[in-house]
């Protein structure tokens, strides 16, 4: 029997075979590691078998499923690449990225048959695969029933390429950041310590696999312990309430980006559920509303806040529950295995406390981007990558996010970061979402505008929203205007989109973010 030591379903299926490693919360469907790993192992088969080489790209544009995993897990065993996508872009946005990655085959969810379809046909992409978890008798499941759990395993090293994730793309075109195999597993020592993942584990992973925020936090680094995920196909608030107050399920650990802790704390039965059993809740992605982590804090649940990037694997930060309330707002330290400093606009180091752009380097980083040595090398300083995130640091060195630095703009002279305006109205009780963004004014250059979406039942208007900010904020980080809407637009992960909301309120004549 050979064993790689990159091969976690491998040593898994060894150790513990008969232990559950997956419940598909969508179909009821659950695998063991041992059989995780004679499906990957199948998969990788038919992919040789049909010309799959190590270094070729393998997409996948699927919702949450057992079958993702197994896609990455048999891409590791052959040397493969693996690319996920995400299943919100239009079929011209993939275009994009599968002309520029290339990839010789795409699995697919039946879903999304139509777009596959014309990828196929745009992309030149050899061969699709099509999932269709309604469907026991799919093409993904002959696959696999006509072939063999015995591929030819390809050696790898940890510097060898694991998986290209693109970039969201809130300026041109989205980016692939490489994704090593050890970026992979520092990633899981790093979050393993944190989120103190063991065998034990039981996550209820709710985030899109195709996002790191999903994949890495922390569905892989549990399989790599040996623990077990459950996967919720779409992020549902109800559903996921449901299942981390289920006592059969025995979920142990949760992580999301704020947006989802929003919901799920409006949900009509937050107040009735069960937490007790929630050990650990991680929250990153953004900067987490004050309210947010009291809330959840009320309710028993110390949200641990942290910060990484799709660059960074993704852990760059985390806060210790410890620190929670005393350094409520802060994402922390570094990781164990990582370098943070702040600089400023010519490269020197900020420790004032002032505010500079977060810089990071370690094992944990990716090495470039793919088929972009512009963007690379513009991308890092001496090594250090530039994560275009404005934070500062506090006199015992804990880390805090101010914004992004995109999403600044200058009032009279004066930055202004919108992700502190925003923390200020989140405190009115009527606020369901908020959002501040820059738009041209004639006398200061920018002013900032808010855009509200309103609790259900609740009344909230212009003045109110404007007078609670002038009694909070510096007057140049007061909003001039309030727009009310019935929901912010979300990228699948649940983050705003601030650009598509400027294009909303400005229309074509919105500035272009740099």
């Amino acid at each position: 029997m050979s064993m790689k030591y990159y091969d976690w379903t491998a040593h898994q299926a060894y150790f513990q075979p008969n232990k559950t490693a997956i419940v598909d919360l969508y179909t009821g469907r659950k695998f063991t590691y041992a059989a995780l790993d004679d499906r990957a192992a199948r998969l990788a088969d038919w992919l040789q078998k049909r010309g799959v080489v190590k270094g070729d790209r393998i997409g996948i544009l699927a919702f949450n499923c057992p079958e993702f995993m197994e896609m990455q897990f048999a891409c590791g065993k052959i040397g493969a690449v693996a690319l996920p996508v995400n299943w919100r872009l239009t079929v011209p946005e993939l275009e994009f990225i599968f002309n520029d990655s290339t990839p010789k085959m795409l699995l697919h969810d039946a879903h999304f048959r139509d777009a596959a379809l014309e990828l196929k046909k745009r992309c030149d992409i050899s061969r699709l695969l099509e999932i269709d978890v309604n469907d026991p008798s799919n093409a993904y499941e002959q696959a696999l029933d006509a072939s063999y759990p015995e591929p030819q395993i390809e050696p790898l090293t940890l510097d060898d390429l694991a998986m290209i994730m693109y970039t969201s793309g809130t300026t041109g075109h989205p980016k692939g950041a490489m994704i090593t195999h050890g970026m992979n597993f520092i990633n899981c020592v790093n979050l393993g310590f944190i989120a103190q993942i063991s065998p034990l584990t039981v996550q209820l992973v709710v985030l899109p696999l195709f996002h790191t925020g999903g994949l890495n936090c922390y569905a892989n680094p549990v399989i790599h312990a040996g623990g077990r995920i459950l996967l919720l196909r779409e992020f549902d608030p109800g559903e996921s309430l449901r299942v981390i107050g289920d006592p059969s399920y025995e979920v142990t650990h949760f992580f999301a980006v704020p947006a989802p802790y929003q919901f799920m704390m409006h949900h009509p039965d937050f107040e009735k559920t069960d937490l007790s059993r929630l050990q650990v809740a991680g929250v990153g992605g953004a900067p987490c509303p004050e309210t947010v982590l009291r809330i959840w804090m009320d309710r028993g649940v110390d949200l641990r806040p942290g910060w990484g990037m799709t660059e960074t694997s993704p852990a760059g930060t985390a806060l210790d529950p410890v620190d929670g309330l005393r350094k409520i707002g802060s994402a922390g330290k570094a990781v164990m295995h990582t370098e943070i400093k702040i600089v400023d606009g010519v490269g020197s180091e900020v420790t004032d406390g002032g505010v500079g752009e977060l810089m990071i380097r370690g094992p944990n980083i990716t090495p470039g981007y793919w088929n972009n040595a512009e963007s690379t090398k513009s991308s890092f300083v001496d090594g250090w990558l530039k994560t275009g995130d404005a934070a500062r640091v506090d006199e015992e060195g804990f880390i805090y996010i101010v914004d992004r630095w995109k999403d600044m703009y200058i009032s009279g002279g004066e930055n202004v970061y919108p992700a502190e305006v925003e923390n200020v109205i989140y405190q009115l009780p009527q606020v369901l979402e908020a959002a501040v963004i820059g738009v041209p004014d004639d006398r200061w250059g920018e002013t900032g505008k808010a855009v509200i979406a309103i609790k259900p039942g609740e009344t909230l208007d212009e003045e109110t929203v404007i007078s609670h900010c002038v009694a909070h904020l510096a007057k140049f980080k007061v909003p001039r205007s309030v727009a009310f809407v019935d929901e912010l637009p979300h990228n699948a992960t649940g983050k705003v989109l601030k650009r598509e909301l400027r294009t909303q309120l400005l229309g074509n004549d919105a500035p272009a973010i740099s």
